[in-house]
């Protein structure tokens, strides 16, 4: 058998021969390939490799380019220039967020009494009249006249069996239950007082002051505490950081404070009461101790940690307090100024779209990239199989 195989392969025709030579190095290259694809797998699953790749790459931030490094002196001279030039672009934008500042008090001014009256029907100080309360809703364009009239007495009907509410119940509390980052830190001993939120303003710094902004929430008279405003002040800065002026993005918020909550006793909610047993070493009693400790609340966010002079703060406190920053900000840019959309959830539907559509292009660019490939005679889909991993230093 081994004779006749022999023979075949010598009457085989050199082409062919070329023919078999191929396809035993396109195997040979292919076992390579997917023996590195399994030891690339492997690797970014060993928790070592990664955090020592991720420290090398932390060392290979803000470092200068090879390619900086190899310009001529003169050359080097001029690109220094130029970051002069960018540094005073940065303290020019500063001035920008400045007037933005100003502008953004100018026209909160102008906001204010619409706000307060939306805050009058809410707690039902004002009752809107019937022009002040038409609105055509998608589903009512599309309803003949007689569906209209029909719909209307079955809502009157719906109005005379249930019990005439005050105001819009709930409304800042719905609003909060709707958004993410809210209800992420909303606890359910929370709903009960937030049931009494009335309000929630924007109060700009004077002009001359340092930037910043203040968070006034307000309470009717309730049975948790006797405040009747809580506080929370966010301090800013919009200037370029002399050590590091290239990072300026706009105006950043450095530090926040917030303010004392007078409870009613037995009524707070950011501390809670815990008993633990403990056992005498010496004669083996037994007795139970009663421990106050912090309680996770929404109310928390008024006892934000304390910025040190120097700056410096613990990991935990850094979350904490960018955490913090992000829900001012949100609260601020968002949710005061489109309260009403948060509470019906449109201007959480507007959000979802925004993210989809995003999604949407970048899925159409990939399809539209593969496409392409597919179509092009020189494309080679071994050139896009993953390389052998390797660390190497730089």
């Amino acid at each position: 058998m081994a004779d006749i195989d022999n023979k075949d392969q010598a009457e085989m025709d050199p082409a062919d021969m070329e023919d078999v030579e191929d396809v035993e190095e396109e195997e040979a290259g292919e076992d390579e390939n997917s023996k590195a694809r399994q030891l690339t797998v492997q690797m970014m699953q060993n928790p070592q490799i990664l955090a020592a790749l991720q420290e090398r790459l932390d060392g290979l931030n803000g470092s200068p380019s090879g390619y900086m490094e190899s310009l001529p002196k003169v050359v080097k001279r001029r690109v220094n220039a130029l970051k002069n030039l960018q540094v005073k672009c940065a303290h020019i934008e500063a001035k920008f967020y400045e007037e933005v500042h100003e502008l953004e008090r100018k026209y909160a001014a102008l906001y204010q009494p619409l706000f307060d009256k939306r805050s009058d029907i809410v707690k039902a100080a004002y009752e809107p009249t019937e022009e002040e309360s038409e609105w055509k809703t998608d589903e009512e364009e599309e309803l003949t006249e007689e569906m209209k009239e029909k719909a209307k007495l079955e809502e009157e009907k719906k109005d005379e069996e249930k019990e005439d509410p005050k105001g819009i119940p709930e409304f800042w509390l719905t609003v909060f239950k709707n958004v993410d980052l809210l209800s992420d830190i909303l606890q359910e001993h929370d709903e009960p007082i937030l049931k009494h939120l009335q309000d929630i303003k924007v109060k700009f710094s004077d002009p001359g002051q340092p930037m910043s902004f203040t968070l006034e929430f307000h309470f009717e008279a309730n049975d948790f505490f006797t405040n009747t405003v809580l506080t929370k002040t966010y301090k800013m800065r919009s200037e370029p950081d002399e050590n590091d002026p290239f990072s300026f993005d706009g105006p950043e918020i450095m530090s926040c404070t917030g303010c004392t909550i007078d409870w009613t006793k037995g009524k707070n909610v950011t501390l809670k009461t815990i008993k633990k047993k403990q056992k005498h070493k010496g004669r083996g009693t037994v007795r139970t101790v009663t421990k106050t400790v912090p309680n996770d609340s929404f109310f928390n966010f008024f006892t934000p940690p304390e910025v040190p002079d120097n700056g410096e703060l613990d990991e935990d406190s850094e979350a904490l307090l960018a955490a913090d920053f992000e829900i001012g900000h949100f609260i601020r840019e968002r949710i005061v100024p489109r309260a009403v959309l948060y509470f019906t959830g449109e201007a959480i539907e507007d959000d979802d779209d925004d993210y989809d559509e995003e999604g949407e292009e970048a899925d159409d660019e990939e399809g539209e990239e593969e496409a392409d490939e597919e179509n092009d005679p020189d494309y080679d889909p071994k050139k896009d199989a993953a390389p052998p991993a390797e660390c190497r230093q730089q």
